[in-house]
């Protein structure tokens, strides 16, 4: 198969926040903005700084075998571990002290206190942590959502996803590479919720996913100091190639009430977008009650009619 060359994102130093909402933002394309006024905690973040600040206190993380996760098979588990020790394995290759392997690979994504209801915010997990970070608030107060504390294991691969709001992903230490694809790809990804089945960007399976080659691959890498603006529905794939902290921040692109009250994680799509999925499953099934080559031609005009309304023909 021919692989179209990645593109790599633009990378953008010392972006004003002026700046940014005026030229940057109203693309609606990742970039990576370098140079940005983050604090103490890029230099500061070391592995024993880590573990004495927040102390021994529980945290609940995935640990797995493997170093791709797969969120669809859930191929890893959920332990808990002090966070001092956390932070000590998860910087180590082998471990004297494991749960699965020798090798096993961990990843903390932090969550509020109830994971259910409240939403992850640095401030208040790790308020210790928090006071060396400075987040680039580049939107306004009332329109943030949450601050996501995430720390990994060398070599770890998250799964490909989308989230509904806009995010920074502040890489404090540590490299990471992120794949990325524009939401107008979302055909070849082979979609199961706000999770691509592809797991291996880099191999993927030709049998089993033979749409994915069309996708164009957008590509970076984070250093320590490293913002990455992941609009809201593009997808990205994370791969640490380093041990290393980061930190996530979302907020609201639409008006607040667009979006669904019961969600703590900014992956629950919109709610008109929710109902019209659900109308449309709703008029499947109407058709069903016609015969076969019926249902077909009338099925094909239902999707004309969708592309004529609602597609955008201005490829970008």
């Amino acid at each position: 198969a021919m692989e179209r060359p990645a593109v790599e994102l633009e990378r953008l130093d010392g972006m004003t926040r002026e700046r940014f909402l005026r030229d940057i933002y109203p693309r609606r394309k990742p970039v990576v903005l370098t140079g940005m006024e983050l604090g103490p905690c890029t230099t500061k973040w070391t592995v024993d700084y880590l573990s004495q600040a927040e102390g021994s206190k529980e945290v609940k993380i995935h640990v797995s075998t493997v170093p791709q996760m797969d969120f669809l098979s859930k191929n890893f588990v959920y332990r808990t571990l002090p966070f001092d020790v956390f932070v000590q394995r998860a910087a180590e290759v082998n471990h004297q002290e494991y749960f699965l392997s020798q090798d096993e690979k961990y990843y903390l994504r932090s969550v509020g206190e109830d994971a259910r209801k409240d939403i992850a915010d640095i401030r208040k997990q790790f308020p210790v942590l928090a006071k060396d970070v400075q987040i680039p608030e580049y939107f306004e107060k009332e329109q943030f959502f949450s601050s996501v504390f995430r720390i990994s294991s060398a070599g770890l691969q998250l799964w490909t996803h989308y989230d509904v709001m806009d995010n920074f992903l502040i890489q404090v230490t540590g490299k990471k590479r992120v794949v990325l694809y524009s939401p107008r790809d979302a055909p070849y990804l082979y979609l199961s919720g706000t999770k691509s089945e592809v797991l291996d960007v880099d191999n993927p399976d030709m049998e089993k996913y033979p749409l994915f080659v069309k996708a164009k691959r957008y590509q970076c890498f984070l250093e320590a100091g490293d913002v990455l603006f992941i609009p809201a529905l593009w997808f990205h794939n994370v791969i640490s190639e380093e041990f290393g902290v980061a930190l996530n921040v979302f907020w609201k692109h639409l008006p607040a009430e667009s979006y669904d009250k019961t969600d703590t994680y900014g992956n629950k799509d919109p709610m008109a977008a929710s109902r019209a999925i659900q109308i449309l499953d709703r008029a499947l099934k109407t058709l069903e009650e016609l015969p076969e080559e019926y249902r077909d031609f009338y099925a094909r005009r239902m999707v004309l009619r969708i592309q004529e309304k609602a597609y955008r023909n201005d490829y970008g």
